[in-house]
């Protein structure tokens, strides 16, 4: 058989993979990289920077490339079969990823160099990659005597199953539920574009009315908007209760499993928590340090949540006489309220943000910030026929990047937003190997009347996944692991939300923000009200990331061996920010995808750090003109094109000219007095 993904290629063959190619090429790419490490080990000259380190960087690039189309396609476009392909090739992966980091000669080598580094006259990349391949082996085993390194690889093995199993779980408790509505009364209060899309749905399901789903682009309107309060409450709590049923979908024990081996894990190699293990290599350092963040954040939003809370309630009462708001009210009667006080909401700003113009905004401010050329073209191969590329040359009309995009939910496709990457950026034998870089979203279809018009919301998002992908596309370092995104998890997330500051500006939503149907510019008064309302309950918000990051902590930051009951353990960790009265049948963590499947465990708080970081950073852009080039420049000089090759807070210094300033958070978010 001839297999794509065995072949030399540039970008992903898509057209020509089938699925039964995945299992025999990730098989055979694992012996071709154990072979590449082996001729590494065997080899007879003396550990050296290059015949070792540099080696190793490079080693395992097609294996590496074969299993981020396998797994992204997982995530954007599965099925059962890749479903089962997956149960098969994690463990697979898992095992040859030990393999390499317990293996006794290769880890010796390593340290031979590692213990010469202040001899060896490296330059800072260099030195960021040794003491990082250094610290892998050792964080992950490599000190380890024999038998400890055999419950290493097994607990690595089952961990790799549980994780897919939860996300595989979390999309099918997704799927599975549907709310049809066959009274037209039922949909008062809904707006007319929410109503066209939900009878498309029910159209494409043989089905007489309106279908709604637990994907966002109809879950979210339909609680900000929708007058039934039972209807609300009835998709709330099957919103809030995914893989919490008790079925073969329920999360409850994979999560404690999960919880659980990563303790055993982290004390196995010698840490007090898998917090402990994990922050080690996080610009926080420590569990201690990620608490005291987040309750000093606390302190300075719990009153104003309080009070935005308290103000909420009183409006409901006073409104439609609700006696105690709950969690199926909240963005119901916000949106009323911000209605009320802006004059402002969802439905007067979409016709503004038509998906495609709204991507030509963001291909400019691209254009005025770095120089990119964004050039749409239809003849690189894609897993959709929904996809888009682009070809993003530089001002000197040089290729920098391939650019997939893939905008609207679909039944193979994981909920939410994310960045990824078909190839990384790296530089061999004086070539400068440019990335193939992605975004997946979740947004509002197009209907048969009307094109996709994207909330406010859906636009921020839009900005900060391009965030990711400028980290992405500008990289420009040496060694492909230490590239675009591989960064501290804390440090990542300073691109994608220091992009979303854009969007708040009169500058940018004029290139951009223009009616769908007359092609009339935004006006002024909407900008205006837009910037008013961007610290709209602010304090709410800011409350409901903090319970997000400290139940992250609370399940990693200490031992979970005693925990018993998954619901009550949550209720614990979101007692001091908690404000809507509690749900039995809704669990947040059977369906926490971020912490029990994604990369963010341990790390939630990032998102929140990251802000203390951006804050400051578009502070600087505020000052000098938001499209600064000078500014920019030393964004994209100091920060994008640098990836993980020296501590980010010395490039971020770099950048400013100085450390943040929390304060710059607080102001933006309306809680400094």
């Amino acid at each position: 058989m001839s297999n794509p993904l065995l072949k030399q290629y540039d970008a992903a063959p898509f057209a020509d993979i089938k699925n039964e190619h995945f299992l025999p090429a990730i098989t055979q790419l694992i012996e071709q990289a154990k072979n590449e490490i082996n001729t590494i080990v065997e080899n007879n000259e003396a550990p050296g920077f290059t015949n070792t380190v540099e080696a190793l960087a490079y080693s395992g690039n097609q294996l590496n490339r074969a299993s981020s189309i396998f797994f992204n396609l997982n995530g954007a476009e599965t099925n059962e079969e890749i479903q089962k392909i997956a149960q098969e090739v994690s463990p697979m992966l898992s095992n040859f990823q030990n393999d390499l980091l317990l293996n006794e000669a290769l880890f010796k080598r390593v340290k031979t160099v590692y213990d010469q580094r202040n001899q060896l006259d490296l330059n800072p990349e260099e030195l960021t990659l040794l003491e990082k391949q250094y610290k892998s082996f050792a964080r992950n085993g490599a000190n380890l005597s024999e038998t400890d390194k055999k419950k290493l690889r097994s607990i690595d093995a089952e961990l790799a199953q549980l994780t897919l199993k939860f996300g595989e779980n979390v999309l099918a408790e997704t799927n599975a539920f549907e709310m049809l509505i066959t009274d037209e009364s039922d949909l008062a209060g809904l707006p007319e574009g929410t109503i066209e899309a939900a009878a498309q749905a029910a159209r494409e399901k043989d089905k007489e009315g309106w279908l709604f789903t637990l994907q966002y682009p109809s879950y979210i309107p339909f609680m900000k908007y929708a007058e039934n309060r039972e209807l609300r409450k009835k998709l709330s709590l099957a919103f809030g209760s995914r893989a919490f049923h008790n079925n073969e979908y329920n999360n409850t024990t994979n999560v404690l499993a999960i919880a659980k081996l990563r303790h055993q894990r982290a004390l196995l190699l010698g840490y007090e928590s898998h917090a402990h293990f994990v922050l080690e290599e996080r610009m926080a350092e420590t569990p201690a340090k990620v608490q005291s963040f987040l309750n000093e954040l606390l302190e300075k939003a719990k009153p104003a949540a309080q009070r935005e809370f308290d103000e909420l309630g009183a409006f409901a009462r006073e409104m439609d006489g609700i006696d105690e708001l709950q969690k199926w009210d909240g963005a119901y009667y916000a949106e009323k309220l911000k209605q009320q006080r802006f004059d402002l909401d969802d439905e007067k700003l979409k016709p503004y943000f038509k998906l495609e113009n709204v991507i030509q905004g963001v291909f400019k401010v691209a254009e005025k910030l770095f120089g990119l050329q964004f050039d749409k073209v239809d003849h690189i191969d894609t897993y959709h026929e929904e996809v888009q590329t682009f070809e993003v040359k530089d001002a000197e009309g040089k290729l920098v990047t391939l650019f997939y995009a893939d905008f609207h939910p679909r039944p193979g496709k994981r909920g939410g937003a994310w960045m990824t990457s078909y190839k990384p950026q790296q530089i061999k034998d004086g070539v400068n190997h440019r990335p193939h870089v992605s975004i997946v979203c979740n947004f509002t279809k197009p209907t048969s009347s009307k094109p996709s018009l994207l909330t406010f919301n859906e636009v921020t998002t839009l900005f900060h996944e391009f965030g990711h992908a400028l980290h992405g596309m500008l990289a420009n370092t040496v060694y492909p692991n230490l590239s675009g995104t591989s960064v501290y998890w804390d440090f990542v997330e300073l691109p994608s939300q220091i992009m979303e500051n854009w969007c708040y500006e009169k500058e940018t939503l004029e290139l951009f923000a223009t009616h769908y149907k007359t092609g009339e510019v935004i006006p002024m008064e909407l900008v205006e009200k837009i910037k008013e309302s961007a610290t709209f309950h602010e304090g709410m918000q800011t409350l409901r990331q903090i319970s997000f990051g400290l139940l992250d902590m609370a399940w990693h930051g200490q031992d979970p061996s005693a925990i018993d009951d998954v619901k009550d353990f949550e209720n614990d960790a979101f007692k001091s920010t908690r404000l809507y009265p509690e749900t039995e049948s809704t669990c947040m963590s059977t369906s926490f995808s971020h912490i029990f499947q994604g990369g963010y465990s341990a790390g939630y708080y990032s998102y929140k750090w990251a802000e203390v970081l951006d804050a400051d950073a578009f502070e600087y852009f505020k000052q000098e003109g938001i499209f600064n080039k000078k500014v920019a420049f030393k964004f994209k000089q100091h920060v994008l094109s640098q990836g993980g090759t020296e501590d980010p807070m010395d490039l971020y210094v770099r950048f400013r000219g100085k450390k943040p300033n929390p304060d710059a958070l607080l102001k933006r978010a309306g809680l400094l007095n």
